[in-house]
């Protein structure tokens, strides 16, 4: 086995995406979603079930890096085994919370990432921080790691007699969600988000991160706001989400972004909207960021 350098060993990467598990749940005010004032439009779960739910999921993302980096075979068979990792992750994500979803797509999402992060490494000497390459490089694993994904998880879905609601979705309107990001190498991430960090550096790492989230949710599909609300109910959230960024780009006044970020909020609740999709993308943007050294 190739010896990794102090700074990029198994733990410490990790660390970083606990990191990030921990910050997004910490973020606040958060439109429609859980932090450690609001439920959001959620009457099941709340920050502690966030707090639980990462830490159940901590061991298992050095374990996803690991299993990259100890790799030998295609990128295709290293799909195989993380997702078979990650659906026990999941299961003790679940345990821990006792059966709510808190974070089965940032799971789904981390466990191709980190494994293709652990697979980097095995190849190739990295330090932190990160390249911009480097990340365009690890975003590629996964997109070849997922070659075919979405042919073989929705195929035949008409024959089957329960769906779920990624499933409908697909069928009703097309939505590939978060297996439609990971077959096409994470575009929401190397186009959208990242550069938008990478040029948001004026502000604090508070306001950076609440601004991506609006900037997320103005630009971004997201399942989770379709599946309550429908296409109509997604197309006004990214509307009012791109209101609010244009309104802080004529004030840039910290204190009215945060009035206006709780009366969304409100708004949400009120529509029992969540954007979760979003989220998951705020919680994966820091990951990079923190690999990047931009946080």
């Amino acid at each position: 086995m190739k010896q990794l350098t102090k700074k990029t060993n198994p733990q410490l990467i990790g660390e970083f995406a606990l990191q990030a598990l921990l910050y997004e749940a910490t973020l606040s005010p958060k439109p429609g979603l859980v932090d450690p004032v609001s439920c959001g439009a959620h009457k099941d779960m709340n920050y502690l079930t966030f707090i639980d739910s990462s830490i159940a999921l901590a061991p298992f993302f050095t374990e996803y890096v690991q299993l990259g980096f100890t790799h030998e075979g295609t990128l295709v068979d290293l799909f195989e085994k993380v997702r078979m990792l990650g659906q026990q992750a999941e299961k003790m994500m679940l345990i821990k919370t006792k059966g709510i979803n808190t974070h089965k797509g940032a799971n789904f999402s981390f466990a191709l990432l980190l494994s293709a992060t652990g697979k980097m490494m095995q190849e190739h000497q990295l330090t932190v921080p990160f390249s911009e390459q480097n990340t365009t490089d690890i975003l590629a694993y996964v997109k070849h790691m997922t070659t075919g994904l979405l042919a073989k998880d929705f195929a035949d879905l008409t024959n089957k007699k329960q769906l779920s609601y990624g499933e409908k979705l697909y069928l009703d309107y097309g939505i590939t969600g978060i297996r439609g990001e990971a077959e096409a190498g994470y575009p929401s991430l190397k186009t959208i988000a990242l550069p938008f960090l990478r040029q948001c550096q004026r502000h604090s790492t508070r306001v950076m991160f609440l601004l991506l989230l609006l900037h997320l949710m103005a630009t971004t599909e997201d399942s989770n706001v379709i599946n309550r609300g429908g296409i109509s109910a997604w197309q006004n959230v990214k509307k009012q989400a791109a209101d609010l960024l244009n309104l802080f780009a004529a004030d840039n006044s910290v204190e009215e972004l945060e009035k206006l970020l709780i009366f969304f909020d409100q708004k949400l609740i009120q529509d029992n909207l969540s954007p979760g999709g979003a989220a998951d993308l705020l919680a994966l943007s820091f990951f990079f960021a923190r690999l990047e050294g931009l946080v």
